[in-house]
């Protein structure tokens, strides 16, 4: 029986543009994503998405729309990562590396596929749709999708 982490994802857009920040080092090093991390104990996800914002790129958001909530399970791991995506169309702040991300706009139909996550190709255009969805990948390893379920929601 797979455990649940809890973590959080934060994409902030702007219009024709979205703030994605490089990876510098631990899960995902290497790798164009959002702000997120893990949620602390004794901390609401959405304080947890305000926190790791912040640490990570400077900024602080008024609202987070919670816009997704996936879960990855990862082939002979014991975690299955419970991931809720949020998106913020206003900030506060200038985007400012930190130790763990160097953050960088990339213009709506520019966005770096080729170096994010595989599995984001499929939720970003319903991310920047506004549109709420619900998700499950199965990864063998970090670069393969072994299966995979997505699905568009009215409510989260």
């Amino acid at each position: 029986m797979l455990s649940s982490k809890l973590l959080t994802l934060v994409l902030v857009v702007q219009p024709g543009r979205v703030l994605l920040g490089m990876k510098k080092r631990g899960f995902g090093a290497g790798r164009w994503n959002g702000f997120g991390g893990k949620v602390q104990p004794g901390e609401t996800i959405e304080d947890a998405a305000r926190r790791e914002l912040l640490e990570e790129s400077g900024l602080t958001v008024d609202a987070l729309d919670k816009i997704g909530n996936i879960k990855f399970e990862f082939v002979g791991e014991t975690q299955l990562l419970d991931v809720h995506i949020f998106r913020a169309d206003a900030y506060n702040g200038e985007p400012t590396e930190s130790d763990e991300m160097r953050p960088q706009w990339f213009e709506s139909d520019k966005i770096p596929f080729s170096q994010m996550w595989p599995d984001d190709h499929m939720w970003f255009p319903l991310m920047l749709q506004k549109k709420k969805f619900v998700g499950y990948f199965k990864f063998q390893g970090h670069d393969v999708i072994l299966s995979h379920t997505l699905e568009e929601v009215d409510e989260l």
